[in-house]
């Protein structure tokens, strides 16, 4: 249901859009007559939709699991979905200009001027996206303290049902997950904030977006340079490059 309310957003935000490069009229297309520039900007405007937001989501997936920002690979991914969108835009100017094929210098300015537009629009997702998870509820108030000895304040944030030492703790977005024995949660705070919760719980920041409990770990997997932790519970836990050695020096691996 989210996805849904979230696509319909989505499409009335690029109907706004349309509507205003239908005004503008912009690369020569001011000269047609409205409706048919409405009709056009409408097409190229949701065309466009449909390439990059399966783009767009792929970098948001796959931005964690990268150790990369979020924002560098969405600018990566409107690099390369603006390719095909240059195709569809040359074919709907065949509206302006049948028959006619461009030389590569045209061929390389129409594709700039396609990124362009397409970075402006993006951007303007960027921002109705990172909005919309900055205005997501608070947590609420524990609704009773732990009653198991020894857990660290974190625990108090778990739903009853789930309270124990956590084995990991994950990031997605503004988003923090705490995987105990019992099961995960999410729970809106910053992952630092999360790690001093621990009270010193022996633990370490294995990889940028995941932080994990040292007697979680059952053993690794190995692909290549890239390890991955296995924990408690059938959890599997990248870990970073850049803290391996570091890593397997304190025998965690």
């Amino acid at each position: 249901m989210g996805s849904a309310r979230r696509i319909l957003i989505d499409c009335t935000i690029i109907l706004g859009v349309g509507v205003v490069l239908a005004l503008i009229g912009p690369f020569g297309s001011f000269a047609a007559p409205f409706g048919l520039r409405l009709l056009y900007w409408l097409a190229m405007s949701y065309a466009g939709y449909f390439l990059y937001f399966p783009a767009m989501r792929a970098a948001s997936i796959f931005a964690p699991r990268l150790d990369l920002p979020e924002w560098s690979l969405w600018a990566a991914a409107c690099v390369l979905a603006s390719v095909p969108m240059s195709v569809v835009v040359w074919a709907a100017n065949l509206i302006w200009h049948p028959g006619r094929w461009l030389p590569l210098e045209q061929w390389i300015a129409h594709y700039f001027n396609v990124a362009l537009l397409a970075g402006l629009v993006c951007t303007l997702f960027w921002f109705t996206r990172q909005r919309r998870l900055a205005r997501i509820a608070p947590v609420p108030e524990p609704e009773a303290p732990t009653s198991e000895p020894g857990l660290p304040r974190l625990a108090e944030r778990l739903p009853p049902h789930l309270r124990a030492a956590p084995i990991a703790l994950e990031m997605e977005d503004h988003y923090v997950r705490v995987h105990t024995r019992h099961g995960s949660t999410l729970l809106l705070m910053r992952m630092r904030d999360a790690v001093a919760e621990l009270d010193g719980m022996p633990g370490a920041l294995v990889h940028r977006s995941w932080w994990v409990a040292r007697e979680a770990v059952t053993g690794t997997r190995r692909d290549g340079r890239n390890v991955r932790l296995l924990l408690t519970g059938g959890i599997e836990a990248p870990v970073a490059r850049a803290q391996a050695p570091g890593l397997e020096a304190a025998g965690w691996f």
